[in-house]
């Protein structure tokens, strides 16, 4: 994906609180589009190789959680953070992370990840079909600023992270960098 390109239209299958569910799984299954999520506003999108994995509930979610106001005051509406992981995996790791204000979206299935361009093979780990990291402003479906992590490719040695940290998109939007 690049800038001006416009994010692939899929299906996510969530679960969503429902209080006219009695019992202790007050859920019910949700489909949402990719416009159902981006129409209309600017939001922040960033990706990551799984749920629960270390640099990501260390350093990412949590340096987006704690500057979301700060990201708000710089034009943002919203921040998504999307895992091939399901919606059961992803509701639980934001109730374990304490997360208040950035919301999840299951691509459990991997089917958005491929589209983007960004699904890879973590077979070395034990993963199996992952997503890249990667870091996106989002502006009404089409993408206004692009954060890839190097290295692109499948069984990646590393887990590279820098370029779509909360830090750098930060510095983006207040015209610190260059555009991607």
């Amino acid at each position: 994906m690049k800038v001006g390109q416009k994010l692939p239209e899929v299906v996510f299958h969530t679960r969503v609180r429902d209080a006219s569910i009695a019992g202790p799984n007050p859920f019910r299954w949700e489909e949402k589009t990719t416009s159902d999520y981006f129409a209309g506003k600017r939001a922040i999108l960033f990706a990551l190789p799984g749920a629960f994995t270390p640099t990501c509930s260390t350093y990412q979610l949590p340096g987006f959680e704690d500057n979301f106001a700060a990201f708000q005051a710089l034009g943002i509406d919203t921040i998504y953070v999307l895992s091939v992981n399901d919606s059961f995996v992803m509701n639980k790791w934001a109730e374990a992370q304490g997360i208040k204000n950035i919301k999840v979206i299951p691509d459990g299935s991997g089917e958005f990840t491929r589209r983007m361009g960004m699904l890879v093979r973590k077979d070395n780990l034990g993963f199996g079909l992952r997503s890249w990291r990667y870091a996106a402003i989002v502006n009404d479906g089409v993408i206004e600023g692009w954060f890839e992590e190097p290295g692109l490719c499948d069984n990646h040695g590393e887990d590279p992270y820098g370029e779509s940290s909360p830090e750098n998109l930060l510095s983006w939007l207040k015209g610190e960098k260059a555009a991607a």
